[in-house]
């Protein structure tokens, strides 16, 4: 039995990794959750899993929560809250593994204690990767922990890379639906609104990688989170546009053999994978093979998708300037959501963020967190 800590449990992965735990009661039990402010859902879910420890956004939410479960009958379960709260749930002696789904940096102290900690991690979180992956990274390896991606495209690569050694890689493929802006003309980009931009063609995501999936963004994080999860430099992960979103990525070796990971796009299988990672147990997410009769792959346009371009920029200095690009980016596309700046005003604001960053590397969570917060209040300036 694996019991789970389970970070951002209101989110969508947090939704999916509790529906394979009811899927697979004999294998999986929940040990702690951490959520928002979702307090309804969140109610719901204690009652429903009698974790030991949860955690909540903050001090009156956590005394509202405790309120509503003494009210039905529930005991026996501690009430946490904030960044220490989830920390509490992250390191809980009795978790043996840690599901990282916190949006945002907002759960990077906790994963990082989790690590720490020695708890396998699975990681849905790719702004915790992409701010400090160096520092994170440096210290899994350090304890032998293993962090396994439950992010699509860096779970596929996973896979792939399981047939072969780190020296026998020529490059790291992750794929790009091109969101559903990948064949308009550059010049309605200015006229985009928040209302197309949110429809994506083949996932159903929260609004910023959604957003982010339509600036092709999200890739740019990715490139990062690949480069630091796998040890491989930004010149060796490409970029390729797959608007089917059925192979999810692929791993060129240098002999000319290519893998590729080709599923269902259900987020419960790369969570399935992490969750039971090195085995592989039966489920019921097949594939229609019948859909492989027509595949699309062609090359990204960085003038259409300028944020990818910049990404490979920040990939290349590290440091402070990948966590800019994440934070800058978060602002934007608050701003756009908000209509306050036009789509085209996303990549327009992380560039000049970008710009004014001096390169640097932090050493600690808390040097990444300051730096995370002086590129914010640098992309608020843009906008007012």
């Amino acid at each position: 039995m694996k019991r789970l800590a389970i970070l951002g449990s209101t989110g969508s992965i947090g939704k999916s990794t509790l529906s394979i735990v009811e899927q697979f009661p004999e294998r999986y039990s929940v040990a702690a959750l951490a959520a928002g402010r979702n307090l309804d859902e969140f109610f719901a879910q204690t009652v429903r899993w009698r974790p030991g420890v949860v955690s909540v956004a903050t001090e009156e939410l956590a005394g509202e929560l405790a309120g509503r479960l003494k009210a039905a009958g529930v005991t026996g379960i501690e009430v946490v809250h904030g960044s220490e709260g989830t920390v509490v749930c992250s390191t809980l002696p009795e978790v043996d593994f840690v599901v990282s789904a916190i949006v945002g940096v907002a759960g990077l102290e906790a994963t990082h204690a989790a690590i720490l900690a020695g708890k396998p991690v699975g990681l849905a979180n790719k702004e915790c990767m992409v701010a400090a992956g160096e520092i994170l990274m440096a210290a899994a390896r350090k304890r032998d922990v293993p962090i396994v991606p439950i992010d699509s495209e860096h779970n596929a690569v996973h896979q792939c890379l399981r047939v072969g050694q780190h020296a026998e890689v020529k490059a790291i493929w992750l794929t790009a639906s091109g969101g559903p802006f990948r064949q308009l003309p550059l010049d309605e980009f200015a006229s985009i609104t928040p209302e197309q931009a949110l429809k994506h063609p083949t996932w159903v995501m929260g609004r910023r990688i959604t957003i982010d999936s339509a600036t092709m963004l999200n890739k740019g994080l990715e490139i990062i989170e690949a480069c630091r999860l796998f040890d491989v430099p930004p010149s060796q992960v490409r970029v390729m546009v797959h608007p089917q979103s059925t192979v999810h990525s692929l791993v060129e070796y240098v002999d000319g053999s290519i893998m590729a990971q080709i599923s269902v796009t259900d987020m419960r299988l790369p969570i399935l994978y992490a969750l039971a990672y090195p085995e592989r147990p039966a489920s019921s997410l097949t594939f229609d093979m019948a859909s492989l009769r027509h595949l699309d792959f062609e090359p990204p346009d960085f003038d259409r998708f300028p944020c990818l371009r910049l990404a490979y920029d920040a990939a290349e200095k590290g440091g402070a300037h990948a966590i800019a690009l994440n934070a800058a980016d978060e602002i934007a596309v608050e701003a756009f959501l908000e209509r306050k700046i036009p789509f085209n005003g996303i990549p327009g604001t992380i560039e000049k963020v970008l710009a004014s960053t001096p390169e640097s590397h932090p050493a600690t969570i808390a040097e990444v967190l300051a730096s995370d917060r002086e590129a914010r209040v640098k992309a608020r300036a843009l906008l007012v």
